[in-house]
């Protein structure tokens, strides 16, 4: 038996921050329920672009045996953006973005077992400076995993600094192969 669906609700995605011309990194997301609170799957979900400009990946989207619909949005050169989620004969929700330019450079400490912060994110070809604060007697090294080319991996060192240069776009985890869980991540953009 399938449910009439009377409620749009907005389950995710909202209020995202992020790099021009990138994709978000959540997706939007909306959850169809009917009368009784049921979740109802087959619910075709109408996305538009409403302020700002971009793409979305799926418009229309189907709900899925959950009852959720998604769809990526891979932001413009505009500062703010709307997106609203329709279904037919239902109010529709709003979601928004916004977008700035990402950073060329970030820094990160190298702490006595925790890199502060974990996780940076830059544009390809921006550059990545780990700097040895503080560290006293704890040897540290930065081992660096992800697309190639990868900038090259720092030494066991207590003090100092090593700067990465990033090219391509992805996400590159690095560690310390002498204490474990101590991680970070780099994010890389257009």
């Amino acid at each position: 038996m399938r449910f009439r669906p009377t409620q749009l609700v907005k389950s995710g995605g909202d209020g995202q921050s992020w790099y021009f011309n990138n994709p978000l990194p959540m997706p939007y997301s909306v959850t169809v329920r009917d009368a009784s609170n049921r979740t109802v799957p087959s619910v075709s979900v109408d996305w538009a672009i409403t302020t700002g400009g971009g793409t979305l990946s799926t418009d229309p989207s189907t709900t899925n045996s959950s009852g959720v619909a998604t769809t990526v949005h891979a932001l413009g050169s505009a500062s703010t953006y709307v997106v609203t989620a329709t279904v037919t004969g239902l109010p529709s929700v709003t979601f928004s973005a916004g977008a700035s330019a990402p950073p060329t450079s970030a820094a990160v400490s190298v702490r006595d077992n925790f890199f502060t912060p974990s996780s940076v994110a830059i544009q390809t070809g921006g550059t990545v400076t780990w700097t040895w604060a503080g560290a006293g007697a704890e040897v540290h090294n930065v081992t660096i995993s992800g697309p190639t080319p990868r900038p090259p991996d720092a030494p066991n060192r207590t003090t100092g600094t090593h700067q990465g240069t990033f090219t391509t776009v992805g996400t590159y985890n690095y560690t310390c192969t002498n204490h474990v869980g101590m991680n970070g991540s780099v994010t890389v953009v257009n």
